[in-house]
């Protein structure tokens, strides 16, 4: 998991982009989209990880810098 490619997609994809770039990693197909990652799992993380994001913004009524925050909470509180 890659905060900075996280960032970059949250900022420069839409969610219907990021949802078709889930949907092409769910079924093995030809991405959308570039998406950074050493293998499928890093990009679906990478693209799960956006949507997050991008929903809490919304949600929230947040900016960016306090959604990646919560999300990085949220990682951290399920591997412990």
């Amino acid at each position: 998991m890659k905060i900075g490619v996280i960032k970059k997609l949250a900022e420069s994809l839409s969610m219907d982009e990021l949802r078709a770039a889930e949907e092409a990693l769910y079924n093995d197909l030809t991405l959308p989209t570039m998406i950074e990652g050493d293998d499928e799992g890093e990009k679906l993380t990478h693209v799960l990880a956006a949507i997050f994001i991008q929903e809490y913004i919304a949600e929230n009524d947040s900016d960016l810098k306090t959604a990646l925050r919560e999300y990085a909470i949220k990682v951290r509180k399920s591997i412990s």
